[in-house]
């Protein structure tokens, strides 16, 4: 294989491992929201989680997804994978573990630039002990999980 060639296989594969694929399942409310509503981008510009306005919706993978403004749907459209949070929304400590379950949008973490959610402050505590060793067991759980 040629030099070009294997960045492009690196490239490919950093590429979906950074953000959501089309088949990820994702995880939302009764209501059919996404991040229960939160606006996904307000977490990477205004560092913390804000709550999306019906106004500001786009439908994305299944789920409504809700924005706190105009420009920051556009800034999803343009680079979903890249603001969706890691395993579809569901608790990054439970994938860990091999199961999936809900999350609060207000138990969250950027690391490495993708969001990653919790069941609970609680149970956030306990991903934080060890978020390298979490993220590493989650994504090899996380293929076996969305694709039952």
């Amino acid at each position: 294989m040629s030099r070009l060639a294997t960045w492009v296989v690196c490239g490919l594969v950093l590429a979906s491992a950074a953000g959501a694929r089309a088949e990820d399942p994702i995880y939302t409310n009764w209501r059919g929201l996404a991040l229960s509503g939160y606006d996904p981008v307000s977490y990477f510009v205004a560092g913390k989680p804000v709550a999306g306005d019906s106004a500001h919706t786009l439908k994305w993978m299944d789920a409504t997804w809700r924005f706190s403004s105009a420009e920051n749907l556009a800034l999803f459209r343009a680079n979903s994978g890249a603001y969706a949070p890691q395993y579809g929304g569901y608790c990054a400590w439970a994938v860990a573990n091999g199961y999936t379950a809900s999350a609060d949008p207000e138990a969250w973490r950027i690391v490495e630039g993708r969001l990653y959610l919790n069941y609970s402050a609680e149970v956030q505590e306990e991903w934080e002990v060890d978020i390298p060793g979490f993220i590493a067991r989650a994504d090899q759980s996380w293929p076996r999980l969305r694709d039952p």
